[in-house]
């Protein structure tokens, strides 16, 4: 029995394109779920894996439907091959079911790491080089520094009701919280 299985990240994201591509290889079960990719946990995946048996085929449009890590790629394919169930990737054209393609798969495997290495490794140097320049990143400051003064001095006259500190100030409660618990953990 073939038994497909497409996977996307996010709810807008369409099934279409796997399915059409599963379906037109042959696959007498499709299972379906929307899940991120890394070290997430993945139901669907798990009950299609209860359902296979030997001899079964455990076919995907590509190989990033099943993960993004080499290590955990190869671990999932070795476990099917303990279960004696056998892959096939569509896209990347890989059969388990012969030794060229369980090689093959391997060989991918690594390509596959090698560019998500070569774009971590861009994406710091990006980041040193802008840091470089000046520019820091991360998220914006919600609390400029000059109402971050204010709202603090009000705070320790503790007169005021931090409620009324923030509805002066027109910011939030959790921004002020967060940025006083920064502020005690600098000046005790």
């Amino acid at each position: 029995m073939r038994i497909g299985y497409a996977r996307v990240s996010t709810s807008d994201q369409k099934f279409d394109l796997q399915i059409d591509a599963l379906e037109k290889s042959g696959c007498d079960k499709i299972f379906k779920e929307v899940v991120g990719g890394v070290k997430t946990e993945k139901k669907e995946l798990n009950e299609l894996l209860k359902q296979a048996r030997e001899n079964d085929t455990l076919v995907v449009w590509r190989l990033d439907r099943l993960g993004r890590s080499l290590k955990d790629l190869i671990l999932f394919i070795n476990n099917l091959k303990e279960k004696k169930i056998f892959f096939k990737s569509i896209v990347e054209s890989i059969d388990t079911s012969t030794p060229t393609g369980e090689f093959f798969f391997h060989i991918t495997g690594a390509f596959a790491q090698l560019e998500r290495n070569l774009i971590h490794e861009r994406t710091m140097a990006g980041l040193v080089a802008a840091r470089a320049r000046g520019r820091l990143g991360g998220r914006p400051k919600v609390i400029d520094k000059e109402t971050l003064k204010v709202a603090l001095s009000m705070y320790e006259t503790q007169k005021i009701p931090i409620s009324d500190i923030c509805d002066r100030l027109k910011i939030k409660q959790r921004s002020f919280y967060r940025y006083l618990s920064q502020y005690k953990a600098v000046n005790r």
